[in-house]
């Protein structure tokens, strides 16, 4: 008899443990599964209660397949578009400044207004460049130029790719007193799709391409007139940075522009001819940018 008590006992001392031991279980929280870092967040960096996004975004391939990047900074909902090295290795110090621009974003996060988004593309035409530069990134200086940069001007089908949109696009097209191609109708070519792309899916409030060298700020036109707010912008730019504005490039005609092309597409746009084809002139145009980033705040 005392054996089978016992063992009631000890069964019952069982049972009791496995209900507490449940119920305890039951009340604590699940520890949860750690998640693997994601690469492709953008980060984030917080400034006077402000937070900028940072990313990078691959939006085409040049000819030989080389990458064509962008890079965004801030969240506002009124984009503003930088473009330089549409003439790679020619306009080398294009593509220099836009890299400029985009290290200056990253350390200075609040220049970029709340309600804007700055979007930099720092090379069009990567071939060019790298043909004379030996690289793509904005890691060469001057010395690393070769003497002769015309060839550079061009992508790897030695197209010239600023006169390859739709805007009198032509076959045979000019630059100063020579015949260069303008590829084989408007937007043949890999790079200018890719830009072309990019403004007809993120429609830009506006567009500031660089190129040399002329020293001036140039509004864009495709046969309906200078766009008000691309006169507005221009001003801003010119009277900001200190260049000569001008309503038209009369230099020589030229056929399949870029900033045409988007004049064209109701986008305002403005040329920014540096003054020569070596320096990038950063604090005009850091002024410049500076002005078009308030004219955009306060519109």
């Amino acid at each position: 008899m005392k054996k089978i008590i016992t063992i009631i006992i000890v069964i019952l001392a069982i049972i009791a443990v496995y209900f507490i031991g449940k119920k305890s279980s039951n009340d604590t929280p699940p520890t949860p599964t750690p998640v693997a870092n994601d690469t492709n967040t953008p980060a984030t960096s917080t400034q006077t209660g402000t937070v900028t996004d940072t990313t990078k975004e691959v939006i085409g391939k040049s000819v030989e397949g080389r990458d064509i990047f962008a890079y965004h900074y801030g969240t506002g909902s009124t984009e503003v578009l930088f473009v330089g090295g549409i003439h790679g290795g020619y306009g080398w110090n294009t593509a220099l400044v836009a890299y400029q621009l985009s290290d200056y974003l990253k350390a200075n996060p609040t220049l970029v207004p709340e309600k804007v988004k700055v979007t930099v593309i720092p090379v069009l035409n990567p071939d060019g460049l790298y043909k004379i530069v030996g690289t793509t990134t904005g890691n060469f200086t001057k010395a690393n130029a070769a003497a002769d940069t015309v060839p550079g001007r061009f992508n790897a089908r030695t197209v010239d790719l600023n006169r390859n949109f739709d805007c009198d696009w032509k076959k045979d097209g000019v630059w100063q007193n020579k015949t260069v191609s303008g590829g084989t109708a408007a937007f043949s070519e890999p790079e200018s799709q890719a830009i072309r792309d990019y403004v007809e899916t993120n429609d830009p409030a506006a567009v500031v391409v660089w190129y040399s060298s002329a020293g001036g700020v140039f509004a864009s036109n495709c046969h309906g007139g200078v766009l008000s707010e691309t006169t507005e912008i221009m001003k801003a730019y010119a009277e900001a940075s200190g260049y000569p504005a001008s309503n038209s490039f009369d230099f020589y005609t030229t056929t399949g522009d870029l900033t045409n092309w988007l004049a064209r597409n109701i986008t305002p746009a403005i040329s920014v001819l540096l003054t020569n084809h070596t320096d990038t002139e950063w604090t005009k145009n850091l002024a410049g940018v500076e002005a078009l980033l308030e004219f955009y705040s306060n519109k």
